[in-house]
């Protein structure tokens, strides 16, 4: 059991810090061409997992009800076979390949080539594709745009009903997402990844925003999965997902800056730094105490014969100790901003 949530615990990192998805998606808009060039810039910008959507209209779209909704889909659909030479690409290149399968009869042929399954914010609740995928005891990534708690906690109490594996918290991870693109600045709601961790799942977000600085603050806030959608330009695309997707310099800026968040966030733990202790600063910024005027031996400290100055000495008495020296009895003659030490006291 200890081996086995070790490795649940390190398929949530990235080689990176992170675990960072390029969200291809449907920027393809249906050109296997277009979708080859962009899997190969987004292997180049260093992400670990590879993201596509595998569906078809038919499957997903109630034609008479939501006929160009399913035309859209229809247009954006890439067959098994070019989904099979994406995920082998991604394999070839040392980058996960990964799928939001949306409907159960591509799960069957997909699945070999998934570490985990992604489910849309849009199918949080399609508990019919949720038992169909709970059946292949593979780590989940949650959206969770459209839903409040008691909805999140209602699906994972489904997914764990419907198969042992997901009551280890391990297998599942939560993605704070609001399913509006754009989604704008005061909908992006980044204090939710705070919230969301407090159910014990790794959590992170799903980006929508046409600004970068959201995924910063969320990295600050803990999210430790970022899923982003991917393109080569936003100039000049009229499909909406190319407007709120990072390019491969986008990505890469990113990743810089996690690593410099990194290096300013430190240690968790208080103590003078290294250059702190070899510059002196923490004896030059401090103070020791000293005598305002000249005692004589066996005199009795008042307080308007002491004074705390920089530096403190090393050997002297630090500041903090300064009311404990009155009315202390000094051994020996003592001039004038001289340095105490303890052994000068009884």
């Amino acid at each position: 059991m200890a081996a086995l949530i070790k490795k649940n615990i390190k398929i949530w990192e990235g080689k990176n810090g992170p675990l960072l998805i390029a969200e291809i998606g449907g920027n393809h808009e249906g050109n296997f061409t277009y979708a080859k060039k962009l899997l190969k810039l987004a292997i180049e910008s260093n992400v670990d997992i590879v993201k596509f959507q595998i569906y078809r209209g038919s499957n997903l779209v109630n034609r008479k009800i939501s006929p160009d909704r399913y035309f859209h889909f229809k247009k954006f659909e890439l067959s098994k076979k070019q989904h099979l030479y994406l995920a082998d690409q991604c394999k070839e290149s040392s980058v996960k390949y990964l799928a939001s399968v949306w409907n159960l009869e591509d799960l069957k042929w997909i699945n070999t080539k998934l570490d985990y399954f992604k489910v849309g914010s849009g199918d949080l609740t399609a508990f019919e594709l949720l038992d169909g995928i709970c059946k292949y005891k593979k780590p989940i990534i949650l959206s969770t745009g459209l839903s409040s708690l008691l909805e999140i906690k209602k699906t994972l109490n489904f997914i764990k009903s419907r198969n042992s594996f997901y009551k280890n918290k391990k297998n599942i991870s939560l993605l704070q997402c609001t399913s509006c693109y754009p989604t704008n600045s005061n909908e992006v709601n980044l204090n939710v990844i705070k919230n969301l961790k407090k159910l014990g799942y790794v959590t992170g977000y799903s980006h929508h925003h046409k600004d970068l600085y959201p995924l910063e603050i969320a990295y600050i806030y803990g999210a430790r999965i970022f899923e982003f959608h991917f393109t080569d330009t936003r100039l000049n695309k009229t499909f909406r997902d190319h407007k709120i997707s990072l390019t491969q310099k986008d990505v890469l800026s990113f990743i810089k800056k996690i690593k410099k968040i990194d290096l300013l966030s430190g240690n968790y733990k208080k103590s003078p730094t290294i250059n702190e202790v070899l510059s002196e600063n923490i004896f030059t910024f401090r103070r020791g105490v000293y005598l305002k005027k000249r005692l004589k031996k066996n005199q009795i400290i008042k307080r308007d014969n002491l004074i705390s100055l920089r530096p403190l000495v090393k050997g002297g008495i630090t500041s903090d100790k300064y009311f404990s020296l009155i009315n202390k009895r000094v051994k020996k003659d003592l001039k004038s901003l001289e340095i105490l030490k303890k052994s000068d006291l009884s």
